[in-house]
């Protein structure tokens, strides 16, 4: 497994994986799945702003997962800090494809001079609190039933990282 600077030829793989867990999981708390023009758009986005996103691809050069730094707020106050995302295909989760892809996230933010890294996680994601536990996220904010999806309310964890 390799991790690289993502490109726009990774775009297809980055939609199918962030889809599938719009579908199946509450990783993403949105309902219907995005299009690519939508996820294009996203890129563009993030390449213009200076955001990285990094993919992991498999020798085949397929997808595997992806990450990426994302704007917190618009407002200047908090031009320090940003938000990440982790996903990983639902055949590669649990292989540490998740791992591979923080190590870059952090360095590109520690090399930008961002000074914290937030996480908003279902509070259900055991496998993403203790991703994040383990590169040195601290739980800042337990935010109840604020989010609904599969006919339930849903809890959200706040993480952060504060980068030296």
């Amino acid at each position: 497994m390799k991790v690289r600077p993502a490109i726009g030829d990774d775009l297809p793989g980055i939609l199918e994986i962030y889809n599938e867990a719009v579908l199946n999981t509450t990783a993403t708390y949105d309902y219907e799945p995005r299009t690519l023009e939508h996820r294009a758009v996203w890129f563009e986005d993030h390449v213009k702003h200076n955001y990285p996103v990094f993919v992991a691809v498999d020798e085949a050069g397929a997808v595997a997962g992806w990450s990426a730094l994302n704007r917190y707020h618009d407002r200047k106050g908090y031009q320090f800090t940003t938000e990440n995302s982790v996903y990983v295909a639902a055949d590669q989760r649990g292989k540490g494809v998740g791992k591979l892809l923080m190590q870059p996230l952090i360095e590109a933010a520690r090399q930008r001079g961002l000074h914290a890294i937030l996480a908003g996680i279902d509070a259900d994601n055991e496998a993403s609190l203790r991703l994040h536990a383990s590169f040195g996220f601290v739980k800042v904010a337990h935010f109840k039933q604020v989010g609904f999806k599969f006919g339930r309310w849903l809890d959200v964890v706040y993480l952060e990282l504060l980068l030296e």
